[in-house]
């Protein structure tokens, strides 16, 4: 199918893919960073998209715990 593509088309594709590396090295830095020294940036690069969706989801839970106890969120 790609070999069909017009060059617009492959140019389309290739910026889709480069916003998709980015969204995912912006997440794993975020998560990287929430994780306080648990997980690098690397390690988090080398996790399955479904393992970084459910740290993702811890972090978020404990966020709004923390929100909702008022204690102090480093």
């Amino acid at each position: 199918m790609l070999l069909k593509s017009s060059p617009e088309e492959v140019k389309k594709l290739i910026e889709t893919y480069e916003k998709d590396v980015s969204g995912i090295k912006r997440s794993a830095l975020s998560l990287s960073w929430h994780m306080r020294g648990g997980a690098s940036y690397e390690d988090v690069l080398n996790m399955s998209s479904e393992e970084r969706e459910h740290i993702n989801s811890l972090i978020e839970e404990h966020i709004d715990i923390t929100k909702k106890s008022q204690l102090p969120y480093f």
